[in-house]
């Protein structure tokens, strides 16, 4: 039986998340229907800038993102120091940047004199606000819902646009996160729509690259959360590797995917490889079946024993095919 979603997502564990949305019509999200010839190549824009702009207002930070045809992938990092910095009225006013909040938060905004009972049911509403801006289903949530409405007004119809809730895999260290965000990251080179990571559209890694060559310029000025390096001894939150190393490792997997050379990475083994200790024929197999071998608990033995008895599993799930890969 599945997990509900409270059971799946523990700050204890990790904050680290690997969601899926999937269309659920014969339409594509995105790209041209083969069906009519349609295209819907716009959409993959609507995506991305929802994406960034609720990665501006919620207390999650986007780590890896690929939009594809007809779903898309994010690698989210939950920002729990960040939620709770946030004082009493900015909470309030980055709720309302969502919704409309209700009457006493609005009459609250204006200035007016709030009664006690009032003051004490806007405190409730407030800390209840302030988990929501570091949950990952009010994100999905607010993302899937604004994409839907967009793309039924396009099509003129009602009904479903997503397959069902999102999926999600929690990430628990450092080698699962690190082989998620390459596996997101080379999406459209394994879809054979891109040759290089760069020329790769809507995609995080494009962004980080372009970052990368053009700090100054606004076009590329957009919140991806960053690294740190691999030490990551600094007071700075952020992923815990260095840049160009994870670039290196993307390039070098990527060129091995386009050639289909399976099994082998060209040249030496990349230094973040050998850091996490796992061989390229296990580091090239979970960057093609990532999302499809390996199911809700993504880590160690010792950190899914660990985070399963935290969490009252009974059963311990994916423990078989994450002992193939992760020491």
């Amino acid at each position: 039986m599945p997990k509900p979603r409270y059971a799946q997502v523990s700050l204890e564990a990790t904050p680290y998340y690997h969601c899926v949305s999937r269309c659920v019509r014969r339409a594509y999200l995105c790209g041209t229907d083969v069906s009519t010839g349609e295209s819907y190549e716009h959409r993959r824009q609507w995506v991305e800038d929802k994406l960034y702009e609720l990665g501006d207002i919620f207390s999650i930070d986007i780590c890896a993102y690929a939009i594809m045809s007809n779903h898309y992938h994010l690698v989210l990092h939950i920002n729990r120091k960040l939620a709770q910095g946030l004082s009493f009225d900015e909470v309030i006013e980055t709720w309302h940047r969502l919704f409309s909040g209700n009457v006493i938060s609005q009459k609250y905004c204006k200035g007016d004199t709030l009664l006690k009972s009032e003051m004490a049911y806007l405190k409730e509403k407030v800390d209840c606000w302030r988990e929501h801006l570091m949950d990952i289903s009010w994100f999905m949530r607010v993302l899937n819902e604004t994409i839907a409405r967009q793309a039924n007004a396009e099509d003129q119809c009602t009904g479903r646009f997503w397959e069902g809730r999102f999926k999600s895999q929690a990430l628990l260290d450092e080698s699962a996160l690190l082989a998620c965000m390459a596996y997101v990251d080379l999406n459209p080179i394994r879809a054979a729509i891109a040759d290089t990571p760069e020329a790769s559209q809507y995609t995080s890694i494009k962004q980080r690259i372009q970052q990368a060559l053009n700090p100054q310029h606004t076009s590329t000025n957009k919140k991806l959360f960053s690294f740190t390096g691999a030490s990551n001894q600094n007071s700075h939150e952020g992923l815990p590797f260095n840049f160009m190393d994870y670039l290196e490792l993307v390039e070098e997997t990527g060129r091995t995917l386009r050639d289909d050379k399976r099994g082998h990475i060209h040249h030496n083994t990349p230094a973040m490889l050998q850091i996490l200790a796992m061989d390229s024929k296990s580091w090239l197999y979970l960057t093609r079946h990532f999302e499809s071998q390996l199911k809700c608990l993504v880590g160690s033995v010792h950190k899914i024993r660990q985070v399963c008895k935290k969490l009252g599993y009974k059963r311990i799930p994916n423990l078989r095919s994450c002992a193939a890969f992760f020491t």
